[in-house]
């Protein structure tokens, strides 16, 4: 066992921000932290911290991101800060005009809080959509939401038998995009868009803006947990650039990738997920990106973790029953194993290698007009 490795990963926000800020200063690298006026579980101060390996005026540019997903950010910071490391684990860019970013924490109030929704209850891969336009609409969950968030906890064998027609008349996948897909009508509900942009988008596009001016090539990799077998980290393609010479670069760099659109992805298509950003704030950038989204236990596991908590959110709970839920759904995005986190770096670490080499190697695309 690596110990160096496994120290990487935290057990809270806190200890997370602290070590990925710690490895930064250790390099020598400056940190730009976008503070969140609200308080952290432990009191702490909230932050999407962003730190730049890398010149300023780069025309190449990584973007690693964890956290969208608030408590899936213990995985992502964990190979953050690995890929920070002064020894042989760490990553730096080789050309005068390449950088790397890290964006940690794009939701710190979930990541502390244990909850994959951010203060506003948004879910931020539903919530980067032009909102001067009519909202996506998801029928699909109007139906089922009083069965998936029932007045009481355990839900009744009544609020199931609601969800088992749903499956039975519309598939598995039918009730996955029903539950996931996004809504904008239950602002208490699961996967909620929001009304307007949350603070993780408004500050995050601003850190985008900033940092990817003057940038021509554009990589990205999203690192979240939940689906797919335990400790595989899934790379699901995750660019808007309709040129085939995207996917087939994204190919060469990362070997198979999956794709939402095509149904080869555990995932399914989302109403506003964050690549939107990238792609909206620089717009002359030719962008490839993937999700990187690491498996931990069977769906329905995970769904039902995911219930509990927006269930706990809602209506509250005793002492007791409120911290088994806090400790199952931190589970079941953050297992608790060490042969997950040794498996989740390797392939963190080689994602980000591998966009990081084909950036530096590759001729550019041409621009987009």
């Amino acid at each position: 066992m690596d110990e160096q490795i496994i120290n990487f990963f935290s057990d809270s926000y806190a200890q997370a921000r602290r070590k990925f800020l710690d490895a930064a200063r250790r390099r020598g690298l400056a940190a730009e932290s976008q503070l969140l006026m609200l308080p952290g579980a432990e009191g702490e101060t909230l932050a999407m911290d962003v730190v730049r390996d890398g010149p300023a005026d780069a025309t190449r540019l990584l973007v690693v991101i964890s956290g969208v997903h608030g408590l899936e950010g213990f995985c992502g910071s964990g190979i953050q800060t690995g890929l920070l490391d002064t020894g042989e684990h760490g990553l730096r860019p080789q050309r005068a005009d390449t950088a790397v970013l890290y964006v940690h924490a794009v939701n710190p109030y979930g990541f502390s809080h244990l909850r994959r929704a951010t203060q506003e209850n948004v879910d931020l891969n539903r919530n980067f959509v032009d909102f001067g336009q009519p909202l996506p609409e998801n029928a699909g969950y109007a139906e089922i939401h009083d069965a998936l968030l029932p007045p009481g906890w355990p839900p009744r064998p009544e609020d199931e038998a609601v969800l088992a027609a749903y499956r039975e008349k519309h598939g598995a996948r039918g009730l996955q995009r029903a539950m996931a897909l996004g809504q904008y009508t239950h602002a208490d509900g699961l996967h909620y868009g929001g009304l307007g942009p949350a603070w993780s988008n408004a500050t995050f596009r601003e850190v985008i803006r900033r940092h990817g001016a003057g940038v021509e090539q554009l990589a990205s990799v999203d690192i979240h947990t939940g689906l797919g077998p335990f400790g595989h980290g899934e790379r699901i393609f995750a660019s808007f650039d309709p040129d085939p010479a995207v996917l087939e670069r994204a190919g060469r760099w990362w070997g198979q990738i999956t794709s939402v659109t095509t149904g080869s992805s555990a995932s399914i298509p989302l109403t506003g997920p964050i690549q939107t950003a990238l792609h909206e704030e620089c717009p002359r950038a030719r962008h490839l990106g993937i999700c990187l989204e690491y498996g931990t236990y069977p769906m329905e596991r995970v769904a039902g973790a995911l219930r509990a908590e927006h269930w706990l959110h809602r209506q509250g709970g005793e002492p007791a029953q409120a911290a088994a839920i806090r400790r199952e759904v931190k589970e079941t995005f953050y297992p608790d194993s060490t042969d997950w986190k040794q498996a989740v770096w390797r392939q963190g670490r080689e994602a980000c290698a591998q966009a990081l080499q084909g950036l530096q190697e590759d001729s550019p695309l041409p621009l987009a007009a």
